[in-house]
Formats: structure tokens, C-alpha cells, sequence
């Protein structure tokens, strides 16, 4: 698997710059996965350029299933009214798809008291850089991508949210709720509300996590081929009993605990190489450091051998259960138990 290229955030860094001085220009194309920032620096920028209660003269919307470049030329000629700028907002809309030529001519004659926004959220943005609309774009504007953020500022958000909640959390905790809940904010949010209402004492504590958080996939994946690595046949059976009650498809299954082994295999080979934290990082594009860690650790627990022959099986039962008609819980209930007891053999 090659590695993937580190996330840009040069655009991303200049928007908040230019937000703080009120020095906002005319285009922006907003996307990428983080949401919740994408939607607070939008919000900043509207504090920035629209003055509070002229907002309906001010700040128009279109969503993309219904943009209309006349439509849109309307909304840019309405002049601001009691301000000195107006704001435009179009919700998933490819401009790539649409008018190219009309867009470079639309895009060209922006008036400088336009603040235009392009948001895609439902759609994935994929520019053309041999366009003339890219040019148009790039002379124009900025491309703000909005990506999951690195552990130190993740770790360093929990703790102002906890903060806001009158509470507290150490940073290795700040990490496993990460970890257990996923890296992204809107997520976040919901499950550090949960944690903070649930909490008696300050301090947060790992049992207050585990006590009401709800774990992504990967990281209940993760704690059954933990429990395979213990020696705890009873825990790991109970992990993939209850994922099996909660109506989760074995196929989806088999697809998550495939890429987990992957993943224990290639750690364990770095091991062998005396690879870091690092390597593990770059080679699964992670972007922080506590899954690697967790790996590694959980990698020094199974032999080499173990973890290729897991990859393998692991691959013919996929295959079985995608080519033939079997019964696909009774399948990775089956591999459950051989890779339980291969590890203990």
C-alpha cells in the first residue's frame, strides 16, 4: 500500500487568518471531511461581513440540485444593503459539470463586495486543473479543504469541550475516546455531551468513556482481536455475539476484522524491521499516533506466522462467503475460533 500524501492545510490556515483580520476575499470553495469546522468558519465568516439583523438582505442560499447560473447572477447584483458586503452560498453543486465556459465568464465579472462560497458536502469535490474554470478559480479564489484534524489539536479541542462542561480530561483518555469514537468533531460533540452529563467527579475517567460512549466499528473490531490476543476466547466471542445482535452484516464484518489483520500484520512486520510509530502512520494514513501505538502493541502479542496465516484465512473465508451459500455468521463464527485457537496453539 503506498503512503498516503500528508493533508494540505496551508488554504485552511490563511481562511482563519483572513477571518480574524477582515480580510475575506470574493471566492471560496469549501469541502473535505471535517464538517464542524467547515460550518463554524462559515459562521465566522458571516459575523465578519454581514451586520447582525440584515442578514435576509444580505446572505443568499441555492442548493446545487437547483442552480441556475441566471439564478445565481441575480442573488451576485443584489447590492448590499446597510453593509459593505453580501454573502452567497451554494450547497453541492459541481461546478465541474455544469457550464464551464459560463462559470469563467460568471466567476470573471465577480464584484468585489461578493462573498461566494461553494460547498460541497453530499458531493465530493474533484477539480480539473486543465480547465480554464480551474484557472478561473485559482486567479479568483481558494480551495479550502476542511480535514480531520492531528491528535495534538484534537486532544487540545476535547479538553476545551470538556472544559465548557465543567470537567476535565487527561490527554491518554483524550486519545482512547478518539480512538474508540473516531476523529471527527460532529461525532465527537454527541458522545463528549454523553460523557460530560454522565460524569460525577471533574475529572473524567476511561470507565466514564466506556460507560456511555458508543464505539465505531473498527475499535470493537479492534477489542475482539485484543481479547483473541489475551487468550480470551469468552470475551472475543461475546464482542462478535453482540455485533451479530445488533443486526451488523457479517460481510461488513469480515471486511473490518480483514482490514484489522492487515493492519496487525503489517505492524508486526515492522517490528521485525524495527519500524516506528511513524512508519505505521505514514504506511496507513493515519493521522495520529495512538491507533499506530495500539497496534504495535497488540502486534507484539502475535507471531509472524500467525499474522500471515490470519491474513490469509481470513481472505478464503471472504471469498466464501461472496462465491458460495454459506451461512455468512456461521462462517466468521467458525474463523473466530480458528484464529483463536491457531494463537493459542
Amino acid at each position: 500500500m503506498p503512503p498516503k500524501k500528508k493533508a494540505d492545510d496551508a488554504a485552511y490556515r490563511q481562511l482563519r487568518k483572513d477571518i480574524s483580520a477582515g480580510n475575506l476575499g470574493n471566492l471560496y470553495i469549501f469541502h473535505g471531511e471535517e464538517a464542524y469546522l467547515r460550518d463554524f468558519y462559515l459562521g465566522e465568516m458571516k459575523k465578519k461581513l454581514l451586520p447582525p439583523g440584515m442578514e435576509a438582505f444580505n446572505f443568499h442560499t441555492m442548493a446545487g440540485k437547483e442552480f441556475d447560473l441566471r439564478r445565481l447572477q441575480d442573488m451576485v447584483d443584489s447590492l448590499p444593503m446597510m453593509s459593505q458586503r453580501t454573502m452567497v452560498v451554494v450547497n453541492d453543486y459541481d461546478l465541474y459539470k455544469g457550464d464551464k465556459e459560463g462559470l469563467v465568464r460568471f466567476l470573471g465579472d465577480l464584484p468585489d463586495y461578493v462573498c461566494l462560497v461553494f460547498i460541497y458536502d453530499l458531493i465530493a469535490y474533484k477539480a480539473d486543473a486543465r480547465t480554464k474554470l480551474a484557472a478561473a478559480i485559482k486567479a479568483k479564489g481558494q480551495v479550502v479543504p476542511f480535514n480531520r484534524q492531528g491528535q495534538d489539536d484534537l486532544v487540545d479541542w476535547i479538553s476545551r469541550r470538556f472544559r465548557a462542561l465543567d470537567h476535565d480530561i487527561g490527554t491518554e483518555d483524550a486519545k482512547y475516546l478518539m480512538f474508540l469514537c473516531g476523529d471527527l468533531m460532529n461525532g465527537l460533540i454527541s458522545e463528549i455531551g454523553k460523557i460530560g452529563a454522565y460524569a460525577k467527579g471533574h475529572r473524567v475517567t476511561r470507565a466514564d468513556i466506556d460507560a456511555v460512549a458508543t464505539p465505531q466499528l473498527d475499535a470493537v473490531v479492534f477489542q475482539m482481536t485484543d481479547a483473541i490476543a489475551a487468550g480470551d476466547f469468552d470475551r472475543a466471542a461475546l464482542v462478535l455475539g453482540d455485533l451479530l445482535h445488533m443486526q451488523e452484516a457479517p460481510i461488513k464484518l469480515l471486511a473490518v476484522l480483514g482490514k484489522q489483520l492487515r493492519q496487525l500484520y503489517s505492524a508486526r512486520l515492522a517490528i521485525e524491521h524495527r519500524k516506528n510509530t511513524a512508519y505505521l502512520m505514514e504506511l496507513w494514513g493515519m493521522r495520529n499516533s495512538y491507533p499506530a501505538e495500539k497496534l504495535l502493541a497488540a502486534a507484539r502479542r502475535f507471531s509472524l506466522s500467525w499474522c500471515r496465516w490470519a491474513v490469509i484465512r481470513c481472505g478464503e473465508v471472504d471469498l466464501a462467503m461472496k462465491s458460495t451459500a454459506a451461512d455468512g455468521e456461521g462462517l466468521l463464527t467458525s474463523l473466530l475460533l480458528e484464529l483463536a485457537v491457531k494463537q493459542s496453539a
